[in-house]
């Protein structure tokens, strides 16, 4: 009987996770029951924790720095914000701990190590959809009538995300099982990404005080493209004449900015499968 010998413990990357997927379930399902044992509100957190967020920062920024009266229905817009931006943050910081916090298993037994930190985005998303739910229920109250062209928009947003998160949740997770450090650098990340892409405020500020020069590298954030995505399904469609279209979504959203952040999303998720498959062979050992 032949066949392809390959290096103790490694696997076939991210396929093997297509072939494991009764396996993703049960971990999904596992890391759900073992986030809410003993808690009163369960996954009603995934509708308290954003909440509280979008109050803050609208009565922050939408109220008292006049965000409200300079971008119509800002509430929109930024809860748009919020909810992706907090997939992002949950997914990479739960995917970049992963590794580590599922250590006592990894050392018993062998499957593939990949199913952790993609357990940990597929748990995020599981966060991530009633915050959508809430976020139509919204639109559809302001008059949004959603179109191919939007829905199309937030899928892709969302995958940009989704892509991003895996991609950098398996390199970081890795790296951190070598480098305790790398845990921090995440947190660091994660503080910045609001901060980091139109969530509390319009590109159009970033334009006008920085200039078009930096805005080019300012919209090659993946981040950023994927919030405006969203901005351009969700917020854009309850926006009156009053909203200039000029200035509603970036230039060049879909003919450059949008295949320039699949194909960012795409290659770090290349390069994460990549460091993940050289450092996995001594996960056991290091853990």
């Amino acid at each position: 009987m032949s066949g392809e010998l390959v290096a103790p413990g490694l696997g076939r990357g991210l396929k093997d996770v297509l072939r494991s997927r009764y396996l993703l379930q049960l971990l999904v399902a596992k890391e759900l029951k073992v986030r809410y044992r003993g808690s009163v509100l369960g996954l009603l957190w995934s509708y308290v924790k954003p909440g509280v967020q979008f109050v803050v920062f609208w009565f922050a920024l939408g109220v008292f720095l006049g965000m409200n009266r300079n971008t119509e229905n800002y509430p929109i817009y930024l809860f748009s914000g919020i909810i992706l931006i907090n997939f992002f943050t949950e997914a990479l910081g739960n995917a970049s701990r992963s590794i580590v916090g599922n250590g006592g298993l990894i050392k018993k037994i062998y499957l593939p190590r990949e199913l952790f930190p993609v357990a940990s985005v597929w748990v995020s998303a599981v966060h991530f959809f009633p915050q959508l739910v809430v976020l139509l229920a919204a639109c559809l109250f302001t008059g949004w009538t959603p179109g191919i062209f939007e829905v199309a928009a937030a899928a892709a947003g969302f995958v940009i995300v989704a892509l991003l998160a895996t991609g950098l949740g398996l390199f970081f997770g890795a790296a951190n099982v070598y480098f305790r450090d790398s845990e921090n650098f995440v947190d660091m990340l994660l503080m910045i990404a609001t901060w980091a892409s139109p969530v509390l405020y319009s590109w159009t500020m970033v334009r006008d005080t920085l200039g078009t020069g930096f805005l080019a590298v300012y919209q090659a954030n993946p981040l950023t493209i994927a919030v405006e995505l969203f901005h351009f399904a969700f917020w854009k469609p309850t926006t009156t004449s009053i909203t200039d279209a000029a200035t509603a979504a970036p230039p060049n959203l879909f003919g450059v900015w949008l295949p320039i952040g699949v194909a960012t999303a795409v290659l770090v998720i290349v390069l994460g499968q990549y460091t993940f498959r050289r450092l996995e062979g001594r996960f056991a050992q290091e853990l």
